[in-house]
């Protein structure tokens, strides 16, 4: 991971701007013809890239090891997301503005499909739009479910088929674990206590699933739910402390807007539903921030989808609209995934991350011909985990000074 104590003594001030681009689950598996989605994909730009600057690949976590979003990112930020772990549910909560305090629980949920025996037949109820959850959130909350006379329950909606639900009280717990099995065919778990002190908070959590559940049952396809990522705040050290980077995050789903908030970093304010938006959301801010994070979502939902043709289209897509990123002429440009999501495996996998370097006058060429797996895996910056980029750029951003005499 990045050394916070080491850097503390070795940061700089300089006037240049990092841009780090993040594309979700965008490494892959070889299909039939032996390419995968981004080596496939027609990539004219990033190639150019490449060839000016240098490759490498990373692991999120550690060797075999799959990462889910929240560590990937955090991992990404130069946070180790073994020391510093976080879950989804205050992701989301910080994502779509939900006020933090010492007493909150919270936990991401998913709408799913249950079949007449109560098994879960689709995790994402079809991936029901927005609109659709708003209106099942809003029933749920207008029947007012009561679990404590101490607790107060909130739930709100996020994207798709995603919603947020925090417990507030004295004396809660988030040691509990998820209830989405993973996979079809069985029905979501019960929350179960990690220790006896989280037993209260279990019970309160199963009471309300049971209630909510009620509620919704004749709303197919999204007649259940399951709970994943129970948290509470994290208090993590913060980015401009460690890394002297005024930052700010650019990201159309709440969740990595909210790891974001979490490492401190700015959430940008903006309308935008696709990549060139984004890429004009940052030009309009481009003189307030050092740093800027910018995510693309739909490479890794596609690869959760089996589809790699869709995948793919989603790395073009992010390739015509790169001229828009580099007319504002970051210094350090990093492309790269948070995790790997073949659309063979349809899921989160543990295979080494593709990362581009970009940083004109700065970077040692390593006669990379193309953006793609196999290209970065003989790539110049070698093999490495996810944590020590951000020492990278900020050497190659010239804002770390000399260590020793």
């Amino acid at each position: 991971m990045a050394n916070f104590t080491l850097l503390k003594d070795l940061i700089q001030p300089a006037k240049t701007k990092i841009v780090l681009l993040v594309l979700d689950g965008v490494g892959g598996l070889p299909n039939a013809a032996d390419q995968t989605e981004l080596e496939a994909a027609h990539t004219p730009n990033l190639d150019r890239l490449a060839r000016e600057g240098c490759l490498g690949q990373h692991y999120p976590i550690e060797m075999g090891i799959t990462s889910g979003s929240g560590p990937g990112h955090l991992g990404l930020f130069g946070y180790d997301p073994v020391k510093y772990e976080i879950g989804r549910g205050v992701l989301e909560a910080v994502g779509i503005g939900l006020p933090l305090t010492a007493d909150d629980v919270f936990a991401r949920g998913n709408f799913c499909t249950l079949d007449a025996a109560g098994t879960i037949t689709d995790r994402r109820a079809g991936r029901i739009p927005t609109e659709t959850c708003v209106k099942l959130v809003n029933k749920i909350k207008a029947a007012n479910i009561k679990v404590a006379d101490d607790v107060e329950v909130t739930i709100e909606p996020v994207l798709d088929y995603r919603f947020v639900i925090s417990m507030r009280g004295k004396g809660l717990s988030s040691n509990l674990n998820e209830t989405d099995p993973q996979h079809t065919g069985v029905p979501p778990m019960q929350v179960v206590a990690g220790d006896t002190t989280s037993q209260r908070t279990a019970d309160l959590f199963n009471a309300w699933i049971r209630a909510a559940t009620e509620v919704i049952k004749d709303d197919a396809p999204a007649n259940g739910l399951t709970m994943r990522g129970f948290s509470g705040d994290p208090a993590f050290p913060k980015f401009k402390d460690v890394y002297g980077l005024k930052a700010g995050a650019i990201a159309i789903y709440p969740m990595y807007r909210g790891v974001a908030s979490l490492v401190g970093m700015d959430v940008v304010q903006h309308h935008a539903h696709n990549v060139a938006e984004e890429f004009d959301a940052a030009g309009q801010v481009w003189k307030n921030y050092d740093f800027l994070f910018i995510h693309v979502k739909y490479t890794d939902s596609r690869g959760e989808d089996g589809n790699f043709d869709a995948k793919k289209a989603v790395i073009e897509e992010v390739d015509a609209a790169l001229p828009r990123l580099l007319d504002l002429k970051p210094d350090v440009l990093i492309v790269t995934g948070d995790h790997s999501t073949p659309s063979q495996h349809k899921a989160h996998s543990w295979h080494p991350v593709p990362l581009l370097l970009w940083a004109p006058g700065m970077a040692r060429r390593d006669r990379s011909a193309g953006f793609g797996e196999r290209e970065c895996a003989r790539g110049g910056l070698g093999t490495f985990r996810a944590a020590d980029i951000m020492q990278l750029a900020l050497a190659h951003a010239g804002r770390l000074a000399k260590f020793g005499a």
